[in-house]
């Protein structure tokens, strides 16, 4: 267990809409474990993909989160202003010769993977064939860049899943850390800013479970620690889909917080506080989860 005063937690949404049920689930999860450690909670915008955000989203999340009575730490961080930190990360990787320039579209990978007998991997979908691993075929361009990986196992333990291992060479394959539109990959710049901001814990949903071992190979490239992770269930639809803008999920209306707030409270196993406001509500679920399986979680 991390000292609870060295404790940094985040929660870090990408502005694609409004805040809507499933990601208040993750920012409270995200909070609560934070303050029951007395810890800090930054707050930070991944505004690293302009064609996928909504116009003004990521000041409504903002907005939103302040109004439930969230009060995080410090200056907010957005993505979008931290070019230079990712452009550093990435020049190591490649004075280092861990990546590599990549000519193939995703037609292609799929084909080579189909010839090849490749399998496909859980969640991260079709593991990288390394079609352009010892140089681009002759007459193309770069595209995309990659970062190598091997067959060495990547060992964590999830406070809720308990110890995993995953090799990337046959789960992922090299894996892209800048894209095609030229924009930084997910995760190289997560892995960046959590180490920059000195994240201790990180809790977040099931969803990025498996963007787990790929960050951990990224920190280990470069240098940097490892935080503890905790993921969590997903909010699901109707249909069994994890709710998001896309699947229509309805944003939280702040004039109805305590009502959202205890909804996700009690997604968590936690029950409902029943408070007038935002700001009693607090108090009650942060000794909540301090009592609860998530925080012994280990």
């Amino acid at each position: 267990m991390n000292d609870p005063q060295s404790y940094v937690g985040r929660f870090a949404p990408s502005p694609t809409g409004p805040l809507h049920a499933g990601s208040l689930v993750a920012a409270m999860a995200s909070y609560l474990d934070a303050r029951a450690h007395h810890g800090r909670w930054l707050l930070r915008i991944e505004d690293l993909d302009p064609p996928r955000e909504a116009h003004g989203a990521g000041a409504s999340i903002v907005g939103t989160l302040a109004r439930l009575g969230f009060a995080h730490d410090g200056d907010i961080v957005h993505q979008s202003g931290r070019d230079a930190a990712y452009r550093a990360a990435f020049e190591r990787l490649a004075a280092a010769g861990l990546v590599y320039p990549c000519a193939c579209t995703r037609r292609e990978v799929a084909d080579s993977v189909l010839r090849s007998g490749h399998a496909r991997s859980r969640s991260a979908g079709l593991v990288y064939p390394g079609t352009c691993r010892h140089g681009m075929p002759a007459g193309r361009e770069a595209r995309a860049w990659r970062v190598r990986v091997d067959a060495a196992p990547i060992a964590w333990r999830d406070r809720r899943a308990g110890e995993s291992v995953e090799r990337l060479e046959a789960t992922v394959g090299d894996f892209v850390v800048r894209r095609a539109d030229s924009l930084w990959a997910y995760q190289l710049a997560v892995v960046v800013d959590d180490a920059w901001q000195q994240i201790t814990d990180v809790v977040r949903g099931a969803d990025l479970f498996e963007s787990t071992a790929r960050q951990i190979h990224l920190q280990r490239l470069l240098g940097l620690p490892t935080p503890r992770y905790l993921h969590l269930p997903v909010v699901v639809d109707a249909h069994g889909e994890k709710l998001s803008k896309q699947t229509g999920a309805a944003p939280i209306d702040p004039r109805h917080g305590v009502r959202a707030l205890d909804a996700a409270l009690g997604f968590l196993g936690l029950g409902d506080v029943g408070a007038a406001t935002p700001a009693g509500f607090w108090s009650e679920a942060i000794a909540r989860w301090a009592r609860s399986p998530w925080m012994n979680a280990a």
